[in-house]
């Protein structure tokens, strides 16, 4: 595929004799949603970690936008444009919704801050974070302390401290979980439109998310890449039916 934006080459993890992730190759390729499934314990949220700098492989590579960064740690990887939220949510709960994106805008900033108080005072990181706030339509609660906010406006608010880095690549790691019927329809058209900025790695287990968004799926089970391919080839996977997506005939 061409364009691509990241790919892991061969990457490998073992935690002692558990082997978490072995020999995966993924790529993201520029305007795609790449989506990754899998039972808990396949190692998705290891290949994440490894893909975002929190994790070293054993062995693999890691490049984006052409340049290889697996010894670049998350900061580094977010200052080059890689854009990550979570899935269980790091946000500063007594703060206000504004300040926890301002923080956001702070790590995109080339300027070394110590405080918040005098970054909020600092037009260019509160008109971005302002921005954001409006694109995933939580303006109004802008003054809120987050821990009032409700589980899908946390989710939400995730994405905006995301969007404030002006990422050239997405890594979500489960966005939907915790959010009703509504706001997982919500999100998905959000991220539908989202794509369009920049590419998307997908971890989720909502299944119709995952088969509304993805361009391709890669399948991941007991550490390895069992399939990759479109929504429909990944439907009629036997193999893929038998491991995750219901018993094959």
């Amino acid at each position: 595929m061409t364009d691509l934006v990241l790919e892991t080459q061969g990457i490998s993890k073992a935690f002692g004799a558990l082997e978490a992730n072995k020999d995966i190759s993924v790529d993201l390729a520029a305007g795609e949603i790449h989506a990754i499934i899998g039972p808990n314990g396949a190692g998705k949220s290891t290949l994440i970690a490894q893909v975002c700098g929190a994790q070293q492989p054993d062995k693999g590579r890691v490049r984006f936008l052409g340049e290889d960064v697996t010894d670049l740690p998350v900061r580094g990887r977010a200052k080059k444009g890689l854009g990550r939220t979570f899935q269980i949510s790091a946000l500063a709960m007594e703060d206000t919704v504004l300040q926890n994106v301002v923080l956001g805008a702070m790590g995109a900033s080339s300027t070394v801050w110590h405080f918040i108080k005098p970054a909020l005072a600092d037009q260019v990181l509160v008109d971005r974070a302002e921005l954001a706030l409006e694109r995933v339509g939580l303006s109004d609660v802008r003054s809120q302390r987050t821990a009032e906010l409700s589980h899908g406006q946390r989710r939400q608010l995730e994405v905006a401290i995301a969007l404030t880095l002006q990422p050239k690549a997405f890594i979500m790691d489960e966005p939907m979980a915790g959010l009703g019927s509504e706001g997982s329809k919500q999100l998905t058209r959000f991220l539908d439109e989202l794509r369009n900025e920049a590419p998307i790695l997908l971890v989720e287990h909502d299944m119709d998310a995952v088969f509304a968004l993805a361009d391709r799926i890669s399948v991941l089970v007991y550490g390895e890449i069992i399939a990759t391919g479109t929504v429909e080839e990944i439907r009629r996977n036997k193999d893929v039916q038998r491991a995750y997506l219901g018993e094959a005939e």
